[in-house]
C-alpha cells in the first residue's frame, strides 16, 4: 500500500465516520484528521448548537473548519473523517461515504451524548436540514449525492471494526 495514502471517509452525524476513521488510522499508522464544529466550538469556548448558530448565519465558520481540515490532509498521509471530506478532498486516493438511517444515528448520537432520543433526533434532523442548505449555498455540494464515492457503506448493521477491514482491503490494493 501506498505510504502517503490520504483517505477520505464522510457521513452524516452518527454514522461512524469519526469511529472508523480513527481505527482505520491507528491500524494503518496515519494521521487521523477529524476538526469540526465541535473542535471550533471548544476552541471558542461556546457551545455546538452556538456554532450551528452562527453557521447558519455566517459562512466563516464552515469555511473556517473545511480549510483547517483540507490544508492539514495536504501535508500527507492521513485519514480525514468529516462531513464533506470525500467533496474537499478532492486529490484523496479513496473516498467512502457511511450511511446510516435517521433512527440508527440517533441511537448512536443518545448513547454518546444522553438527553432524550427524541430529542436527539429532532436535532438530528434539523442540523441534516441545515448543512444540507449551508453546503449547497456555501460550496455548490449535495451532499445527498455522493455516487462518486470509492465505497459507499450502510452502517446500520455492521460493527465498527468489520466495516475497518473492508476498507483497509480496498486501501490495500491501491498502489
Amino acid at each position: 500500500m501506498k505510504k502517503n495514502i490520504k483517505i477520505a471517509i464522510s457521513g452524516k452525524s452518527g454514522c461512524g465516520n469519526t469511529t472508523v476513521s480513527k481505527m482505520i488510522a491507528e491500524y494503518l499508522g496515519l494521521r487521523f484528521i477529524n476538526f469540526t464544529f465541535r473542535s471550533l466550538a471548544e476552541e471558542k469556548g461556546i457551545s455546538l448548537e452556538e456554532v450551528l448558530e452562527l453557521a447558519d448565519k455566517d459562512d466563516w465558520w464552515d469555511r473556517e473548519v473545511d480549510n483547517r481540515q483540507v490544508k492539514l490532509a495536504r501535508e500527507g498521509g492521513c485519514v480525514l473523517g468529516s462531513r464533506l471530506a470525500i467533496w474537499m478532498l478532492d486529490d484523496a486516493d479513496l473516498k467512502i461515504y457511511l450511511t446510516a438511517t435517521p433512527q440508527v444515528r440517533a441511537q448512536r448520537i443518545n448513547i454518546r451524548e444522553g438527553g432524550s432520543l427524541k430529542k436527539v433526533a429532532a436535532f438530528t434532523a434539523e442540523r441534516d436540514k441545515q448543512d444540507h442548505s449551508r453546503y449547497i449555498r456555501i460550496y455548490n455540494i449535495d451532499n445527498d449525492k455522493y455516487d462518486f464515492a470509492d465505497m459507499i457503506i450502510d452502517t446500520d448493521n455492521i460493527k465498527p471494526d468489520a466495516i475497518v477491514r473492508m476498507i483497509i482491503k480496498k486501501a490495500e490494493k491501491i498502489t
